[in-house]
C-alpha cells in the first residue's frame, strides 16, 4: 500500500532538527512520495534542497502564495519564473525531477484585503506560466471563493489542470471547482475535525476526485490537532475519508495515488 502527500512544507524551518527522522516516518508508514509548494523566493532553496536529498521521493513545485503577494509581486515571479524554467542545478542526483506543478497560487483574503488585486494579477500570470508548460495549477483559496471563481471563470480552458489545495468549502464550492474539468480537491487534516464540514461534501464528491495531502506542518489531523503536522500522517486522512465514504482504506489509497500520479505524471513506482 502506497500513500502520497500532494502537499507538504516538509522543507519549513519547523522541520529543521528532524527532517531525516520525518522522512523515515513517512517511509514506515507506506508514503513514498512527497509534493512540495514553494511560497515565495526565500523558500526556493530550501525545496531545491529537499529534491537534492531525496530525488526519488520529493517532487518541487514553482510559485508565490497570495499571502507572499506584495507590492514587489512582479520582481518575485520574475525569479521564480526563472528557477522554473532553468536546469534544476541543486538536484545533481536526478536531473529529470523537474517541477510538477506551478504553485501554490490562489487568493487569500483572510490576513490581508489590500493586496487582492495584485493577487489575482500574479494568480492569473501564473495560471498561463502552467498553460504555456503543460503543468497543474495547485490553488490556495481563503475567504475568497467567490473572487476565486471570478478568475477561473476567465483563466479556465481545456489545457489548464489542478488542485483545490486544502479544500474546506461546501457543497456548492466542491460543484463548481469540478466543474472546471480538470480539477480535484486536495483533503487534509480539516476532514478529521468534527466541525470540519467535509462529511457532508465528500460522499457527493466521490474518490475519482481527491487527492490526500497534509500542508505540513500546519493542519495536523486528529489525533494530533494543535501539534505540528508531519507527512506521515497522512494516514490519518486516508482512514478518514474512507470512514467518510464507507469505502476501504486500501482503496482510498490506491485510487488517491493513482490520481495523484496522473495529474502530475509522476513515474509509478
Amino acid at each position: 500500500m502506497r500513500l502520497i502527500d500532494t502537499h507538504t512544507h516538509l522543507y519549513a524551518p519547523e522541520f529543521d532538527d528532524d527532517r531525516d527522522e520525518a522522512i523515515q516516518r513517512c517511509l514506515d508508514s507506506g508514503v513514498d512520495t512527497l509534493l512540495l509548494p514553494n511560497i515565495d523566493v526565500d523558500s526556493i532553496p530550501r525545496v531545491l534542497s529537499m529534491m537534492d536529498a531525496w530525488p526519488e521521493m520529493c517532487h518541487g513545485m514553482m510559485g508565490l502564495h497570495p499571502c507572499h503577494v506584495g507590492d514587489n509581486w512582479e520582481g518575485d515571479l520574475e525569479k521564480i519564473l526563472k528557477v522554473l524554467d532553468s536546469p534544476n542545478k541543486a538536484n545533481k542526483s536526478n536531473k529529470s525531477n523537474k517541477f510538477v506543478a506551478v504553485g501554490e497560487i490562489g487568493l487569500d483574503l483572510y490576513w490581508d484585503k489590500t493586496q487582492l488585486e495584485h493577487q489575482k494579477a500574479a494568480f492569473t500570470v501564473q495560471a498561463n506560466w502552467a498553460k504555456e508548460r503543460n503543468l497543474p495549477i495547485v490553488i490556495h483559496v481563503r475567504d475568497a471563493w467567490e473572487e476565486l471563481f471570478d478568475l477561473m471563470d476567465h483563466v479556465n480552458d481545456d489545457s489548464l489542470t489542478g488542485v483545490f489545495h486544502c479544500f474546506t468549502g461546501g457543497e456548492h464550492e466542491a460543484k463548481k471547482a469540478l466543474e472546471y474539468g480538470g480539477f480535484m480537491l486536495g483533503i487534509g487534516g480539516v476532514s478529521t475535525y468534527k466541525n470540519g464540514g467535509l462529511d457532508k461534501v465528500l460522499p457527493g464528491v466521490g474518490l475519482e476526485h481527491l487527492v490526500l495531502e497534509t500542508d505540513s506542518p500546519y493542519l495536523s489531523p486528529v489525533p494530533f490537532r494543535g501539534k505540528r503536522n508531519e507527512s506521515s500522517y497522512v494516514v490519518h486522512v486516508g482512514k478518514r475519508v474512507a470512514e467518510i465514504l464507507g469505502v476501504d482504506f486500501e482503496d482510498v489509497a490506491r485510487v488517491t495515488t493513482e490520481n495523484a500520479e496522473r495529474m502530475f505524471r509522476l513515474k509509478k513506482s
